[in-house]
């Protein structure tokens, strides 16, 4: 073994950043692991449950993380590591949420020994329903979010194919004064895929152009939640300057404007602002039907 990669038990890769196999190193184990520091000779990666389940719920296996790291390490990998991997990913899958035609929102599990043993978890009360047979139950459909926050939490990821309900439909053009890079017409084609997903592009890739032309593609009324006033005019300029969209579709939803039109464009901070326990901004969420929520900068 002579690769770029450290593989400890507790989860973290150390990838020595002046080998000559680092940089591809990097790229295979992007898909699982967390880059979490960047010295200059040896950055440090964690591996999580939650990211081993992004990579199973974007087509990698067990397997190939396995493979991964066992072909770049420099060293033995722990056994008990990789044996975690495994057991961890293969949660992945066993539960998953459907619109049953019947009973609407179900979640339904492989293993009927777990799902009678979550229905009695004080963790799940209030959030599923009625149990239909061994393998399925009924979800109260206003808990969707909530049961699969919780579910994470007790180290079971929730697969989730029960689909969206259509919002109101807005005509949005994109300008002809340009066009998609093939990078950002492929974040397009996955986004519509699979109905959701998160854009990891470096600064100035156009992660607001991707947005700009999903926009267009699914032509629905649209919240943008951004960090600042600043972002605000930035995506609001952005928008006007690439899409048919004029300045009277476009809301500002700040602390000092509250303009709600079919895109509004909202900060973080308002919507998050509470007093005397009460949230006085959440309502945006339902102020018109939303066909499309876009989080800028959500890994803040």
């Amino acid at each position: 073994m002579s690769g770029p990669l450290i593989v400890q038990s507790d989860r973290t890769l150390l990838l020595e950043s002046g080998h000559p196999d680092a940089q591809v190193a990097g790229l295979a184990i992007a898909p699982f692991a967390q880059l979490a520091k960047t010295p200059e000779y040896v950055h440090t990666y964690t591996i999580t449950p939650l990211g081993l389940w992004n990579a199973r719920a974007s087509g990698y296996d067990a397997e190939s993380v396995v493979n991964t790291l066992l072909e770049y390490a420099k060293f033995p990998v722990p056994h008990e590591l990789l044996v975690d991997i495994v057991d961890t990913m293969d949660r992945f899958g066993v539960l998953t949420l459907i619109d049953h035609p019947t009973h609407g929102l179900t979640l339904q599990s492989t293993d009927a020994t777990l799902l009678e043993r979550l229905r009695a978890h004080p963790d799940m009360q209030g959030i599923l329903g009625q149990k239909i047979d061994e393998e399925s139950t009924e979800v109260y459909p206003s808990e969707r979010g909530e049961l699969k926050h919780r579910l994470l939490k007790l180290g079971h990821p929730v697969a989730d194919r029960a689909g969206y309900i259509s919002g109101e439909a807005h005509t949005i053009g994109l300008s002809n004064t340009w066009s998609l890079r093939d990078y950002q017409q492929r974040a397009i084609d996955a986004f519509i895929h699979g109905e959701s997903g998160v854009v990891v592009l470096p600064c100035g890739a156009g992660k607001t152009v991707v947005g700009a032309a999903t926009m267009a593609q699914v032509q629905t009324t649209t919240l943008i939640l951004v960090t600042n006033s600043v972002s605000a005019k930035q995506w609001k300029a952005e928008l006007l300057r690439r899409t048919s969209l004029t300045p009277e579709e476009i809301g500002e939803y700040s602390g000092n404007l509250k303009q709600i039109r079919p895109v509004t464009i909202a900060t973080y901070q308002v919507l998050t602002t509470r007093r005397k326990g009460s949230y006085l901004h959440l309502e945006l969420l339902d102020a018109r039907n939303w066909g499309l929520v876009i989080y800028d900068e959500v890994h803040l």
